[in-house]
């Protein structure tokens, strides 16, 4: 008897410790009350490389949710190209950059990003490069992205911001959640 006990409660000790963080279930949960809805953003950062993109209109839409992943386009201008998934693995959430052509096949540099070193806050949280990404980084010739470390925070109510840094770079694009605005269509490959 004493050593079923025991074992049940290794058990519940074990798959409890597989759940995530707090922090990054109400961070999940926030970004699942957007869920069905769409939202313009501004570049906020100053890096020269921008130019172009703050100049067109950016919308994320929080297009689809489950209980473990959520997928959230983000259109410059007419390019709909990009969607940025965000997924709970386990201890950990992680992030994805889905990038397909207009006929929706998948562009030879996709599925990049990374997984959570830290247990991040419910607000914040960033995703270093993991050894996929640089290993396609490097491959690609993009050797600079291997110390890519992406970011995103939620603040209900006020602000979604995507962030991308590295030595030299710092990409920031801010959306505002009081003002949701009309679904864009689909992006390519998600039809």
């Amino acid at each position: 008897m004493r050593h079923s006990i025991i074992a049940a409660a290794t058990i519940l000790i074990s798959t409890s410790s597989l759940q995530a963080d707090d922090t990054q279930t109400e961070f999940m949960a926030s970004l699942q009350g957007l869920c069905g809805q769409a939202f313009e953003g501004k570049v906020i950062s100053s890096d020269a490389a921008d130019t172009a993109i703050a100049k067109e209109t950016l919308v994320m839409h929080v297009r689809e949710c489950s209980d473990t992943e959520i997928k959230i386009p983000f259109h410059v201008g007419k390019n709909r190209s990009r969607t940025w998934v965000i997924s709970m693995n386990g201890k950990h959430l992680t992030l994805k950059h889905d990038h397909r052509h207009e006929d929706g096949v998948p562009d030879k540099v996709t599925q990049y990003g990374g997984t959570t070193a830290t247990k991040g806050t419910n607000v914040r949280q960033e995703f270093p490069a993991d050894d996929f990404s640089k290993t396609m980084f490097q491959r690609e010739g993009l050797t600079v992205s291997v110390d890519n470390v992406w970011a995103v925070e939620v603040e209900a109510g006020k602000h979604f911001i995507y962030e991308l840094s590295r030595p030299n770079r710092l990409f920031r694009v801010s959306f505002d959640l009081t003002a949701p605005i009309t679904p864009p269509p689909a992006p390519w490959g998600h039809e």
